[in-house]
């Protein structure tokens, strides 16, 4: 807030008799030959069979009328809290189908923890993150992964990312806890990993780094360098 994841046979020789073309003396495909074409057929047109499902489940929550279910009170990130923000802070959406999501926004709600979940329910506040993160570690989520939350200041930046919010003010360093970092940083590394994109500056950014905006988070006191290492090693991590 702060201002405001080949075969290696070739043609027939004429070895096999009852291949194509061995009797002739024309070039003929062996049998060995045949089967892996046939199989690599099958194996294409098995892609191209998924390829097609895949499109086409991407262009069915597209459609009008079309949602991803959502059950109640479940989160997308286990041992967060579900405190739904107002319905007036976000856009519902059938993400990553209709928009892909390649971004992670960091926060700073200058303001207690208390205080972001309370203005993220308030309907006039016209703003929310996905997720807040409090000094002590423990986690809210506000707005599903699936939906746009308004907390970037720029559409298309809402569209591609998940806002994460993080209790604090920029000019106290003291804000930023060894259990803050953590708690945040496994978010992230589940965030990274559903989504496919990696753990860097590019798909990691600060919300001052938001084009065109006039808002200062995290600010100058919040230590990237040990935040991408923690994110980084969650990464590493889930992979052992």
């Amino acid at each position: 807030m702060g201002n405001r994841a080949g075969d290696a046979g070739g043609e027939s020789s004429g070895e096999g008799r009852g291949e194509s073309g061995a009797e002739s003396g024309r070039p003929g495909v062996s049998r060995r030959r045949a089967l892996w074409i046939g199989g690599g057929g099958a194996l294409a047109a098995g892609a191209v069979a998924f390829a097609a499902r895949d499109e086409l489940r991407h262009w069915w929550w597209q459609l009008p009328g079309n949602d991803k279910p959502r059950t109640p009170g479940a989160v997308d990130h286990r041992g967060a809290r579900w405190v739904a923000a107002s319905d007036e802070n976000y856009r519902r959406a059938d993400r990553p189908a209709d928009y892909a999501i390649d971004r992670v926004v960091v926060h700073v709600v200058q303001g207690g923890y208390a205080t972001a979940l309370k203005v993220f329910r308030d309907p006039d506040h016209e703003a929310a993150a996905h997720y807040v993160v409090g000094r002590d570690g423990r986690l809210a989520q506000m707005v599903r992964e699936l939906d746009v939350a308004f907390h970037a200041g720029d559409r298309g930046y809402n569209e591609r990312s998940i806002g994460i919010e993080h209790e604090g003010f920029v000019d106290r360093p003291e804000s930023f806890t060894a259990a803050m970092y953590a708690s945040s940083a496994r978010l992230t590394a589940g965030i990274c990993r559903r989504y496919g994109f990696p753990a860097d500056r590019e798909h990691i950014v600060g919300h001052v780094e938001v084009p065109g905006t006039d808002h200062t988070d995290p600010g100058p006191h919040w230590d990237w360098d040990r935040y991408l290492g923690l994110v980084r090693a969650e990464l590493r991590r889930g992979r052992a």
